[in-house]
């Protein structure tokens, strides 16, 4: 039988920071793992996570909800949203996105945090056997 869980949500299991203007931490519920994303002013996917993940654009999917500030997505094929407090937004991978304004955004994420700001690892090649 499952187990109930509750957790603070400003106790993370896992922080990672951008290269500048926030971070993500990672909250693990079971098997359910949601990430809070804190952007601040200036913070750009583009500047402050392309580096670490190595990718040309965001290649997570995002299902997310702006507690605060405001932020813009471009998608690769040119679509542009823009997202407020209270706006709930399905992201598929492939955008940029940045903070709009002077204020910092905060968002919750419910399906993009396990790959979230962190170095894409392309598949691995199968372990060959040993020939001993």
């Amino acid at each position: 039988m499952a187990r109930a869980i509750i957790k603070k949500a400003n106790e993370a299991d896992e922080r990672r920071p951008f290269l500048a203007h926030g971070e993500a931490t990672v909250l693990n519920l079971g098997a359910l793992t949601i990430g809070r994303g804190y952007f601040e002013p200036g913070w750009q996917w583009s500047k402050d996570v392309k580096p670490i993940a190595g990718t040309e654009s965001c290649e997570v999917v995002h299902t997310l909800s702006v507690l605060s500030g405001r932020l813009h997505i471009q998608m690769r094929d040119g679509q542009e949203l823009d997202l407020e407090p209270g706006d709930v937004a399905f992201v598929p991978a492939g955008h940029d996105a940045w903070v709009v304004g002077d204020e910092p955004c905060r968002v919750v994420d419910f399906t993009g945090a396990e790959e979230y700001a962190q170095a894409r690892t392309g598949k691995q090649e199968p372990e060959q056997p040993s020939l001993q």
